[in-house]
């Protein structure tokens, strides 16, 4: 591969550049699974592995029979993907950091949180997976105002209030 003036890498593979974007996608699926609460779209994310890992890394195992608790309680659950740096490790392995910001309407109380994903990616069947993700936490705080208890936004007349998706499931 070529380098330019700063000693990056100037061009990749249409196999790498795709990887890196299939990868990324991941991410992305991952925080809509969690806004929908789109269970086999959260596991058709996971590759197999043999045992789970100790938390807070976690795997398939754990979406196959963590997420339930998670999922049946009511309330807004966004993932927000901020950043997504992949590194390719060889043809069908990769690692990578996913920064996150989450809101969680857990009832009474609505927590925004700042989350680093650090990930290990597989590439088994020609389709890229999650391997393991460890969910580190930077911060989480609760808000002194959940954003549910406002008058309805009445959009496009107004950009402030509550939104209709608060009150209607995607």
């Amino acid at each position: 591969m070529d380098a330019d003036h700063d000693g990056m890498k100037s061009s990749r593979s249409l196999d790498e550049l795709s990887a890196f974007h299939e990868i990324q996608q991941l991410a992305y699926r991952y925080a809509h699974a969690w806004a929908t609460r789109d269970y086999d779209l959260m596991l058709s994310l996971w590759a197999e592995t043999d045992a789970p890992p100790e938390l807070p890394s976690f795997d398939i195992h754990f979406v196959r029979h963590g997420l339930a608790t998670d999922w049946d309680t009511p309330g807004a659950r966004l993932l927000h993907v901020t950043n997504h740096i992949v590194e390719l490790d060889a043809a069908a392995h990769a690692h990578g950091n996913v920064h996150c910001l989450a809101q969680l309407d857990l009832g009474d109380l609505f927590v925004d949180q700042t989350i680093l994903y650090r990930d290990r990616y597989v590439c088994r069947g020609g389709r890229w997976l999650f391997l393991v993700r460890e969910h580190l936490l930077w911060f989480g705080q609760t808000r002194d105002r959940h954003p549910r208890d406002q008058p309805a936004a009445e959009w496009p007349q107004s950009q402030i209030g509550r939104g209709i998706l608060l009150d209607n499931a995607l």
